[in-house]
Order: structure tokens, then sequence, then C-alpha cells
């Protein structure tokens, strides 16, 4: 997992609330296994007509989120059903970060465990920083401080669960955090040799 320590970007506002893991990624794209090229099919529905033309007026299609690397949404967002491609879909097509009210709880998780930061500001905070932005303005997000800083270089602070924090800081998937203990691991399978072995059978 790529570590993530700060990023300065122009933003794209999706002010929505109830965004689900449907909208997100649809159902007909979830046949590939790898995490890779689900991008292309983000807010399918929403983001392309029936031509598969951009429609103008949905929100990430104007030109000023062109490059957006964060994403700021509604209330809720990423509820729904538990599919990890809504959170790769996001990250596969370019955004970083995600700010919101709150995140459906699965959702959040599998974004932290692929590297996609989840960040929740009170709705009034929001609100404000929605309100900074202009145009392709930049916002930058430092999870090392732990601060927003909008186009006029106002700061946010925000809350992050330190833990979280730390993994994201490191670059440490779930098996980054095991393989730190490598040698332990080795050491407790050296002391307690497998009752049966299971790597071949008995000649017959």
């Amino acid at each position: 997992m790529k570590p993530f320590r700060r990023v300065s970007s122009p933003v794209a506002v999706l002010d929505r609330p109830d965004v689900d893991t449907d909208q997100i990624i649809p159902k007909q794209f979830l046949k590939r296994i790898e995490r890779t090229g689900f991008g292309q099919f983000l807010f399918f529905d929403w983001r392309l007509d029936a031509a598969g033309q951009p429609r103008p007026e949905f929100e990430l299609n104007d030109p000023a989120c062109a490059g957006a690397k964060i994403l700021i949404a509604g209330a809720n967002f990423g509820c729904g059903s538990s599919r990890e491609h809504a959170a790769w879909a996001l990250q596969d097509y370019g955004f970083e970060v995600v700010i919101a009210p709150s995140f459906g709880d699965i959702f959040a998780t599998n974004c932290l465990k692929i590297g996609l930061v989840t960040i929740v500001l009170p709705p009034a905070e929001l609100r404000a920083l929605i309100d900074s932005i202009d145009g392709a303005a930049v916002v930058e997000v430092d999870l090392e401080r732990q601060l927003i800083v909008d186009p006029a270089g106002r700061e946010l602070p925000f809350e992050f669960d330190p833990f979280q924090r730390e993994c994201l800081l490191n670059g440490l998937d779930d098996i980054a955090r095991s393989l730190a203990h490598e040698d332990a691991l080795q050491e407790y399978e050296a002391s307690h040799p497998p009752r049966v072995n299971t790597t071949a059978l008995a000649a017959g």
C-alpha cells in the first residue's frame, strides 16, 4: 500500500447525501477480479448518458474537477452494500481523499485497507469548506498535521483514529502489518511442527 502524508489538488464536490455503493460502482461492472480498471465506471449512470457521453450537468464532469484527487461528499457516503469495488473505483479514478460528514462503516474500512483516506468533518465546517472553493481552486489535506487548508489558507483541523493514521502514513495494510512480525511468526512455526504433513501424500 502506498504511504499517504499530504496532497494538494483541485476538488470535486458531490454535495449529495446517502450516495450508496451501487451508485459509486454499478453491479454490472463487478466482474473483474483485479483492483484496477474500475475507475472508468465510477458513477457510471450519473456521469454518462445512454450513448456513453459525459452528462454536462453531473458534478464530476465540470472541467474545474479535472485532475481532482480530493472528493467532498454528503452525509452517509458509501452506504449500502459492502462491495470493495466502490473504494477501488474511487482510487482508480484518481481520488486519494474523500471528505464527508459521515461514511458507511464498511465502506470506510474498505478505503483504509487500500490507502484511500476518509476524513469526517462536521456539517458546518464542511459547508464552509465547500463555500471556499471556486473553480479549480486547490485544497491541501495534510494527514501528518491533521489539517485541511482551504484555498484562502484557512486551516481546518480534523480528528483521525491514531492507529489508522499510522497505517496510512507508513503504507501498512493488513499483510504488511503481519510481515512486521515475520521473525516471531517463523519462530512460532518452528516451535510448533504440524501434526499432519499437508504438503505430500505418503507413497502407497
